[in-house]
C-alpha cells in the first residue's frame, strides 16, 4: 500500500509511518514542522514539508504521488493550549480537516484513518466508556476532534468517503529502538513529565489533586502504548481497504493506572527516587477515564501487546534518558 501520513512527523504520526516502513509500505509523509520533528521522519518514507491548510500544496502532492489511503495526523492537541486559544484549533484542527477533505474529493480519494481522542466523550457517563456513550467535550480540543469526525460523517454520506476514526486515551511509550519518542514542548504528559525528574530537569513530579473518589485518592487513566497505537492504524486502513464500513472506534488497554501508581513504577524502573508534590486538584480533571477496546479487538482484530506499565515507562524511559533535549542536539 501507498500511505500518506498528514502529521507524520509529529509523535504518533512518526511511530505509525516508522511502524508502516517495517510492514513493508511505501510511505509518504507532509507534515509543517510546527510541532513536529524533520529527523523523527523514518528516512525510507518520502518527505513533503508543507501546510493542510494549503489547498495547492494538497493539490500538487495528490497529483504527484499515487495514494492508497491517508492517515490524518495533521491537528494541534493540547488541552490548556486549545482553552486559552480556541480559535487557534478551530483554525488549524477545523478549517485545515475541511480543506484537506475538499482536496480528497477533487482528487478522487476516499479512505481515511482519521486520529481522534477520548476529549471527545468528556466526563464519562460510563467506566469503561464505550464508542457509543455520549460525547460532550470539556474543552476546544475535545470539541474541534468531535467536530472533525462529524465532518468525515457528512463527507462520506455525500461523497462516498470511508473513514475509520480511533479515539485513544493517554498515548504513551517509545519505539523500542530508543531513536524516536515524545517530545513535546511545552510538554503536558505525566509520563514524560515524571522522567524530566530523573533526568535533572525538574526537582520534583506534582500530583493534582489526592481527594479523588480512587483507591489511592489520585485520577486514574488508560495508558496505551504508542506502538500499539501505530499498529491500530494500520489495521483500520486495512479494513477500509478490504472495503470496511465507516467506524469508530476506542483505543485503549482497557486497565486504568492512578498517578501515585505511575510514579512509583517510574522510581522502579529509573531507580531514582522521585520526589512528588501533592497540589490541589486542576479544574476538569474526571477521576477516571478508561477505556472499553472490545468493538477494535473484535472488528479490527486489534491487541495491544506492549500494555504493561513497566514496558511503557521502560520505553519512555530508553528515550527520555538518551534525548534529554527531545531531537535538539
Amino acid at each position: 500500500m501507498r500511505i500518506l501520513v498528514l502529521g507524520g512527523a509529529g509523535y504518533i504520526g512518526s511511530h505509525t509511518a516508522l511502524e508502516l516502513v517495517r510492514a513493508g509500505h511505501e510511505v509518504i509523509v507532509a507534515d509543517n514542522l510546527v510541532t513536529g520533528h524533520r529527523s523523527a521522519v523514518p528516512k525510507q518514507a518520502k518527505f513533503y514539508e508543507g501546510d493542510i491548510r494549503n489547498a495547492a500544496f494538497l493539490d500538487k502532492l495528490f497529483d504527484a504521488e499515487k495514494i492508497d489511503a491517508v492517515i490524518h495526523f495533521a491537528a494541534f492537541s493540547l488541552v490548556g493550549e486549545s482553552v486559552a486559544n480556541p480559535l487557534k484549533y478551530y483554525n488549524n484542527n477545523l478549517c485545515g480537516t475541511e480543506v484537506l477533505l475538499e482536496a480528497m474529493v477533487r482528487h478522487g480519494l476516499d479512505k481515511i484513518v482519521f486520529s481522534s481522542t477520548a476529549a471527545t466523550y468528556g466526563e464519562p457517563e460510563n467506566i469503561p466508556i464505550l464508542e457509543s456513550d455520549r460525547t460532550c467535550p470539556t474543552n476546544p480540543y475535545g470539541e474541534t476532534k468531535l467536530a472533525m469526525e462529524k465532518m468525515f460523517h457528512w463527507t462520506a454520506k455525500a461523497h462516498g468517503l470511508r473513514y475509520v476514526s480511533l479515539r485513544y486515551f493517554n498515548a504513551c511509550g517509545a519505539d523500542a529502538s530508543g531513536t524516536i519518542g515524545e517530545a513535546h514542548d511545552p510538554e503536558s504528559h505525566l509520563i514524560p513529565l515524571i522522567l524530566q525528574v530523573p533526568n535533572g530537569k525538574r526537582d520534583a513530579i506534582s500530583i493534582y489533586g489526592t481527594d479523588y473518589d480512587t483507591p489511592d485518592g489520585t485520577c486514574i487513566r488508560d495508558y496505551i502504548h504508542v506502538t500499539d497505537l501505530a499498529q491500530a492504524h494500520i489495521l483500520a486502513v486495512q479494513y477500509l481497504m478490504q472495503g470496511g464500513e465507516s467506524n469508530i472506534f476506542n483505543l485503549g488497554n482497557g486497565i486504568g493506572y492512578s498517578v501515585r501508581e505511575v510514579i512509583e513504577t517510574a522510581r522502579k524502573v529509573t531507580g531514582h527516587p522521585i520526589p512528588a508534590v501533592e497540589t490541589p486538584r486542576r479544574a476538569g480533571d474526571p477521576a477516571r477515564l478508561v477505556a472499553s477496546s472490545e468493538k477494535a479487538k473484535c472488528v479490527l482484530v486489534w491487541n495491544p501487546v506492549h500494555d504493561s506499565l513497566e514496558e511503557i515507562i521502560s520505553s519512555a524511559w530508553k528515550w527520555h534518558k538518551h534525548h534529554p533535549n527531545g531531537y535538539e542536539e
